[in-house]
């Protein structure tokens, strides 16, 4: 099984010393990677024999290139996290005056942390790894009654509506957790 990090058939390889490189700064470096694309992954004209390439030019001095290397992937979950706030409300600062923008912007962080932490808790399979996107369409903007009997508040929602148990399930599990301790 591999880890966040380890990405196995990879292969990692500086071409550096290959290159001209007289017009980028002082120590500039390129580390290319080459691996076999995933199972059904949609080949592209610059996939050569099988294997898909990634260039990556870096001043980083690091003498160990599949560290640089792996450090690099990292950030494209930090840019993926970036296009999901860009879902949730931050591709456009709404007004004019700073300081009601920066409330707008605190806004979509906790915006994006409520749903880090409801795919983290309380909901499974596609769902736990769905875009905001796919979760306002399935999960958010979901028709459903409020109804109160004997003190209790239960939610009614369509049987008929395909992701009606996924629901459930999460409020399930919500009121499965714990109570913070206060």
């Amino acid at each position: 099984m591999c880890g966040r990090g380890d990405r196995y058939h990879g292969e990692v390889a500086e071409l550096t010393d290959l290159l001209d490189l007289c017009g980028w700064p002082e120590g500039s470096r390129v580390i290319v990677r080459r691996e076999r694309p995933h199972p059904g992954a949609q080949l592209s004209f610059t996939d050569h024999d099988g294997h898909r390439f990634q260039v990556i030019l870096t001043d980083q001095p690091d003498k160990d290139i599949a560290t640089i290397e792996r450090r690099h992937r990292a950030r494209a979950r930090v840019e993926d996290q970036i296009r999901q706030d860009k879902d949730t409300g931050l591709r456009n600062l709404p007004f004019r005056d700073f300081q009601v923008n920066t409330v707008w912007l605190e806004l979509v962080l906790i915006a994006h942390n409520l749903i880090a932490w409801t795919q983290a808790l309380v909901l499974s399979g596609e769902l736990a790894k769905a875009e905001p996107k796919r979760l306002r369409y399935r999960l958010l903007h979901v028709a459903a009654r409020l109804a109160f009997s004997a003190r209790q508040a239960k939610l009614r929602l369509a049987a008929g509506w395909p992701w009606a148990t996924d629901l459930a399930a999460a409020f399930a599990r919500l009121k499965a957790l714990p109570a913070p301790a206060g």
